[in-house]
Parts: structure tokens; sequence; C-alpha cells
């Protein structure tokens, strides 16, 4: 699947309202894609190995978008064939009072991934630019020691200066912003509410923030568009059909690990002798 086509170039503001929310792309439904998927898994499975035993670079996902876009769900299937060993998912709730006595990117840093594994964001700082900008009064506890005008753009460009950082010292970023329709987080919510075993996931606060629709969807947009760089490229990904999403995501990230030409380390002279004391001790 050619998934160039969902990935953001630099300043492309209107890619929120080019892409459809319900695309399937080249498959007719669930069952067709299904196999696509799973050898995409597999292939994944086979290249985080590649990128545990490198152990020159790391892997850092980040998932944004709506509540009910199907964050939790996606990152659960689409890394299910992979190491736990290798692989850490951290997800970014309200700030605690530690962490606003620091920058916002302060949390982020702290569980960055190490060389050789996959992190995973669950939300993260693009927060400070997307519920922050919503919500400006949230400002108050960040104990800013002045609030510019321009302040999302200072966000902005501080964002990318870390990111290209990160970049430059070995850490992979790819972005993912879950493109969900209106209609379809309407429906997941009430799914939330209809179904008990899944009201725990209801939020009262998921229906509020449904009527500042629009101003998340200008939010979501600046930000993607003034981040998304040949280093750290976003991703808008159909998300109304989970497992488009999930084709659409394994196939992002293999795509990103080939392109690494990740490899098992050669052995040395000394180790190959160590191998073969090995062989005779166990008797071949």
């Amino acid at each position: 699947m050619n998934v160039d086509r969902f990935r953001v170039r630099q300043g492309d503001r209107k890619v929120l309202r080019r892409l459809e929310p319900d695309e399937t792309g080249p498959f007719k439904d669930k069952d067709d894609a299904s196999a696509h998927l799973e050898k995409g898994l597999k292939r994944l499975a086979e290249r985080e190995q590649l990128l545990y035993a490198t152990d020159r670079y790391a892997l850092l996902l980040i998932f944004q978008g709506m509540d009910g876009a199907g964050k939790d769900h996606l990152i659960r299937h689409v890394m299910s064939g992979v190491s736990p060993q290798g692989t850490e998912v951290h997800s970014f709730k309200q700030p605690s009072a530690e962490e606003l006595q620091h920058d916002y990117l302060w949390r982020a840093v702290k569980v960055l991934p190490p060389r050789g594994h996959i992190g995973i964001f669950n939300r993260s700082y693009y927060e400070e630019v997307a519920i922050v900008r919503v919500h400006p009064k949230l400002l108050d506890a960040e104990k800013l020691p002045r609030v510019p005008n321009d302040l999302w753009d200072e966000r902005f460009e501080d964002i990318n200066a870390f990111e290209r950082h990160l970049s430059r010292n070995g850490t992979v970023i790819r972005k993912f912003h879950l493109h969900i329709s209106r209609g379809e987080q309407r429906r997941r919510l009430l799914e939330r509410l209809d179904d008990r075993s899944k009201n725990w996931k209801f939020s009262e606060s998921d229906v509020l923030e449904r009527q500042e629709w629009r101003k998340y969807q200008r939010a979501f947009a600046d930000a993607i568009a003034a981040t998304s760089h040949r280093h750290a490229p976003w991703y808008v990904v159909p998300a109304d059909h989970k497992w488009f999403a999930q084709a659409v995501v394994a196939d992002v990230i293999v795509q990103t690990l080939d392109d690494l030409d990740l490899s098992f380390p050669k052995l040395t002279s000394s180790q190959r002798r160590a191998l073969a004391r090995a062989r005779r001790m166990l008797g071949r």
C-alpha cells in the first residue's frame, strides 16, 4: 500500500479537509485487509528484532487524535507481535504537580526510548499545542514567566528543535494523527454508553470536548503543518475504520525500519572462536 499519500508536507494546513476519515484505500472491507495486515505485523516483528540487535537507533511513535479515535486499540493491535522487552508505551494524561514544576517537554524527555527500542507515546507534548490552545486557561497552572502573543509559534519552534536534536542523535520519529469524523466519534461514544463492558471508558469530558470540535481541528491542522518535517513527519491516518488505520500505521513503521537498512551485528574473530568452542562443548 502506498502510504506516502498520508504523509504531510510541511506547511500543508488543508490535509485534514482533503483526506476522508472513512477512506479504505485498496481494500474493500476488513476481511480484504486482514491478510495484508497479518503480513505487515509479521514483518514488523522481524524488523523490531533487527532494531534491537543493531542497537544504533531508537524509534519513537507518537499518536494523537480526538477522543474515540482509536489510539489505544490501534497501539494494542499493531504492536501485538513485537517483544515487550524492546517496546514501551507511555500514556500522557493531565500533568501532575511535579510535571507542572518543569517545562512541558520534561515529562517526555524522561521516557524517551533508548537505542534498540521502540517508544510509543499515546498522546504527547503535542497536547500543549492542542488541548492547551483550545483551553488557554490551562496555562495558569504551568506558571510561565511570560505568555507571549506568539506562544504557539514559539512552541512549534521549540518542538521542531527538540525533534531535530533527537533525530540527529539516532531517534527516528514518526507521528500519526488518527483522523476520525465527528459522526463516527459520536457512534463510538454512544457505544461506550450502551455497552456495559465499555462503560468504564466513558468520560463526560469526551462529550463536552465535542463542543470544541472546530477549534481542535484548527489546532491540529496548525500543529501538523508547522511540525511535519522529513526527519519527523506527520501521517494523517483515516481512522473511521480501525482495521484500515492499523494497516496504514503498520506499513509506515515497516517502511521506516526498512529504510534504516538494519542487520544483525557481524561477529568478530574471537566471537566466532567462542561459538566454535561452545559447539565442541555441546558435542557438535
